[in-house]
């Protein structure tokens, strides 16, 4: 999408609602997001409220630009510049220590933060006007599959937020991978379309996988998410499958599972082929919403 298209876009009745601490939908590259003023406890508090989201999982601070990183953490560490450079704005968030501004409520009561910048031009410019850190977890009943178009938003909350922005079907279509720079080495929380690979290749050590114990720094990590109304079943030989099956993209995943529901599927069957087993993110949100893991 073209920036230009957004640079005069009238965000008047968006800013207007989340200056009286009202949650907006509005649309990133990765999913659509559920978005309230960061620093503003109340409105944090209605998001968790209107998803029946668990408090202890924390969310993550969308920003506008890679200063604003600053108001929320007083100790950024080289290698978070090194990877906004290189991967800003985009599907990457990334965790460092909080200040005391941040409300312990976005951080679950860790003394961590997750921050990205998302690249969806609305989502960018959104921010920019408002100017403050929103936090912004995705636009859905919580467990529920994240939603990838403003239908898929409204399925969900249509009467329990009054404002909404298009800005049609999102362009990644999983959440942000998340990366942890508190943990002794670079620690990969949650995987997605910025792969491990390539994080190690920028910052140039490897990237460590999260450990069995410890607190939960990254939302995605503790609960089963993801997932449908009907059960999931996973099925790896061609063989094994019994009726019609889903073979999912990252990008589809989402939509297809909720199309799925609507259509009153009793069991979905995924296909996943050596194509989808090779998907490191699509797998974790596979097994997450079959309820393997989580």
């Amino acid at each position: 999408m073209d920036r230009k298209v957004y640079e005069n876009f009238d965000f008047s009745l968006a800013i207007d609602a989340l200056e009286k601490g009202d949650p907006i939908i509005f649309p990133t590259e990765t999913v659509y997001g559920l978005g309230a003023p960061l620093f503003n406890i109340d409105a944090v508090r209605r998001i968790f409220s209107i998803k029946g989201r668990p408090t202890d999982n924390p969310l993550i601070a969308h920003i506008g630009k890679i200063s604003d990183a600053k108001s929320l953490s007083d100790d950024l560490p080289t290698a978070f510049y090194t990877l906004a450079e290189a991967f800003w704005p985009g599907p990457l968030a990334i965790v460092v220590k909080k200040n005391e501004k941040v409300p312990s409520i976005v951080s679950a009561g860790h003394p961590t933060i997750a921050i990205r910048m998302p690249s969806h031009p609305i989502a960018r410019a959104l921010i920019e006007a408002f100017g403050q850190p929103l936090v912004a977890p995705s636009a859905n009943l919580s467990g529920k599959p994240s939603p990838t178009t403003l239908a898929d938003a409204l399925e969900d909350l249509n009467g329990k937020v009054n404002v909404a922005i298009d800005g049609g079907p999102c362009d990644v279509g999983i959440e942000s991978t998340v990366i942890s720079l508190v943990h002794e080495a670079p620690t990969l929380l949650r995987p997605g379309k910025i792969t491990k690979e390539m994080l190690e290749e920028v910052l140039g050590v490897p990237i460590a996988l999260p450990p069995s114990s410890g607190p939960v720094l990254s939302p995605g990590m503790k609960y089963r998410h993801y997932a449908p109304i009907a059960p999931v079943r996973l099925v790896y030989k061609i063989e094994e499958l019994q009726g019609p099956f889903i073979i999912p993209t990252a990008k589809s995943l989402y939509s297809q599972l909720r199309h799925a529901d609507r259509m009153g599927m009793e069991l979905i069957e995924i296909y996943c082929d050596i194509t989808v087993q090779s998907d490191a993110a699509l797998m974790n949100r596979l097994l997450r919403s079959a309820g393997q893991i989580g």
